[in-house]
């Protein structure tokens, strides 16, 4: 089948920084305790750009990088779980923007998995010959379903997006795919509703409370830890290569420690494993796509490596990849 690989690369951050010390104004936490349990110094808000800016500003610096103008872009696929609404999708808005008008154009929901569940979905429709390029993209403006005041969740997250595009190429590429999901555990994190918003709903709380994130910290540390690590094995399998042939993993960005413990689990060298989170958090889909892009950017990726792909989220689902730079 046709070998399907990245083209160029793309990723846009907002330009506000909300630091650990400007947390400790908000909610009763520290610098250090953030720093010591989760590896996070600051993060970036998106205060007045919606997911679909994010993206779209993503797009556009992918497609220069591939140069490849948007009218050859066949496909687009959005991964996001914080979208600007239910509808239109952000794919059809980041169309709109990138004036991409011969794209099919749909979004993916698969929380922190959600930009490898994308490349995966992409890569297949290349590889049956359906289309020829693809711009998938990772956005989130996730910071807007935070409760401020839940110091356990709010000093976690941010703003971003990443974007890649993909297409044909005569070597290497996406050499193996792999995908899961847990879903008799989706409630160890979710978004909550406050109230049924409904007109037959008593009371204005109907209408103004907003849904936040929820989550059971200690609980999802084991899963994702285990999860991650079981991915890497099993996609790296696939790709009939061994630990040791693995140059750079590029692992979702959620917590220091995680990224500690499966390293240590798989007996992997921690300089093999591109971390940034330090800068931005979690960015939940757009955590791999900003990590993968700035690899790139810092040369931690050579062309030749091999480069692996590794999430866990919500859902809860987990997906890795393993990529022929």
């Amino acid at each position: 089948m046709t070998k399907v690989g990245i083209l160029g690369l793309g990723a846009y951050l907002p330009s506000k920084k909300l630091t650990n010390f400007d947390l400790e104004k908000m909610v009763e936490t520290s610098d250090e305790w953030i720093r010591t349990r989760t590896g996070i110094q600051e993060r970036r808000i998106a205060s007045h750009e919606k997911t679909s800016d994010l993206a779209s500003k993503a797009a556009h610096q992918a497609l220069r990088n591939a140069k490849i103008p948007a009218d050859k872009i066949d496909l687009i696929i959005v991964a996001t779980i914080s979208p600007d609404s239910n509808f239109p999708s952000m794919a059809c808005k980041v169309q709109k923007a990138i004036k991409a008008r011969k794209a099919a154009a749909f979004d993916v929901s698969a929380a922190c998995s959600g930009y490898l569940y994308a490349l995966t979905t992409a890569k297949q429709f290349i590889q049956t010959g359906l289309y020829k390029r693809a711009l998938v993209i990772a956005a989130e403006h996730i910071t807007g379903l935070i409760d401020w005041k839940d110091r356990d969740t709010c000093v976690l997250f941010g703003d971003g997006a990443g974007a890649c595009v993909l297409g044909p190429v005569k070597s290497g590429g996406i050499t193996a795919d792999f995908l899961q999901a847990f879903g008799d555990h989706g409630d160890m994190m979710r978004v909550v509703s406050e109230g049924a918003r409904s007109p037959f709903h008593p009371g204005k709380t109907a209408y103004t409370k907003l849904p936040y994130i929820a989550m059971q910290g200690q609980e999802l540390f084991k899963i994702a830890v285990n999860s991650m690590a079981d991915a890497i094995k099993k996609v790296i399998k696939k790709a009939k290569i061994k630990k040791q042939d693995i140059d750079c993993i590029v692992p979702h960005q959620a917590n220091d420690r995680i990224i500690t413990a499966i390293a240590k689990k798989l007996n992997i060298p921690k300089e093999k494993i591109f971390i940034n989170i330090n800068k931005y958090g979690n960015m939940s889909a757009a955590s791999i796509a900003v990590a993968l892009y700035e690899a790139q950017k810092s040369k931690k990726i050579k062309k030749g490596d091999n480069v692996v792909l590794v999430a866990f989220g919500a859902g809860l689902v987990s997906a890795a990849n393993v990529i022929k730079w």
